[in-house]
């Protein structure tokens, strides 16, 4: 199939080389092009706008940094909608707001292209490893369309409902993966305080009922010498996330009290200047804090 992508950051390169990978063919477009020369020199055609990106595509993906960019590269005077014919499908993978994403699901609607918004669930670790799920929200038709493409991507495809309700699922189960992260982190800081070595409870959490995915390749992060260079996700990005959460919670009228308190340990990263570090930092936090450190 004849594909279009625009954001070739970290995620966005490991999805376009699963696609090109199952042989679909692959025209891509990002702000910088630097970012997208491996994955030329693996097949994929470059494009000199998101409009050139759309051109002749069965579908065009996007995954950028927020609803700004979203609409940016989708409704901007060279966007995807100038590209797009009728009929087309456009899958947006950002995490956004549901509002946003309905906002241009309508926009498109009037150029007669489809909207999905498909945000997709992990981190590059699993998406490299072919373990991604993917949350999927617009016309039931135009999903089962899509889905052989999106199993490409990850094995779990579900849809959730109308247009803008994956964002929303994507949003609530980004909550619970930062809270349990950052209970994570004051379990094994209130362990270590009470004289347990960081090690010792960072294996006994991962071999107890509380592990989880997740917990499994991220926790030994926090292990001495183990904090990748570059983050699966920083402090700044996933705070974006959460704040998402929260908007959520004040617009529906839901009590969301864990995600505030995870919250405020994302503002304690950042006071103490950590914030580019994965977010499971945060266990440095409750070390200082209960003078570990």
């Amino acid at each position: 199939m004849d594909l279009g992508f625009v954001g070739l950051g970290a995620m966005g390169q490991l999805i376009v080389r699963r696609l090109l990978d199952a042989g679909h063919r692959v025209t891509g477009w990002n702000r910088s092009r630097d970012k997208a020369e491996e994955l030329i020199a693996a097949g994929m055609r470059w494009a000199e706008s998101p409009r050139a990106a759309a051109q002749g595509a069965e579908m065009v993906f996007t995954i950028v940094t927020d609803a700004a960019a979203v609409r940016a590269v989708a409704l901007g005077p060279d966007g995807l909608a100038a590209g797009l014919t009728p009929g087309r499908i456009f899958i947006d993978m950002s995490t956004i707001a549901p509002d946003a994403s309905r906002a241009v699901a309508a926009e498109l609607a009037k150029a007669g292209a489809i909207m999905l918004d498909a945000p997709i669930s992990g981190s590059p670790v699993t998406v490299r490893q072919g373990n991604a799920s993917i949350m999927v929200g617009g016309d039931a038709a135009a999903f089962e369309r899509a889905r052989p493409v999106l199993l490409a991507i990850g094995p779990k495809v579900t849809r959730i409902g109308d247009n803008g309700l994956a964002c929303q699922m994507k949003i609530a189960v980004n909550l619970l993966l930062m809270v349990e992260v950052i209970a994570f982190g004051e379990a094994v800081a209130l362990a270590e305080k009470g004289g347990v070595a960081r090690d010792v409870a960072v294996d006994a959490v991962l071999k107890s009922v509380a592990a989880s995915p997740v917990l499994g390749y991220r926790g030994p992060f926090i292990l001495d010498g183990k904090m990748p260079a570059v983050p699966l996700a920083d402090v700044t990005l996933q705070q974006k996330d959460m704040l998402l959460a929260l908007d959520l919670g004040r617009k529906l009228g839901s009590p969301v009290p864990l995600a505030a308190a995870a919250n405020e340990m994302m503002n304690a990263c950042r006071g103490l200047g950590i914030d580019h570090r994965d977010f499971v930092t945060a266990h440095e936090v409750y070390r200082r804090l209960g003078g570990q450190a």
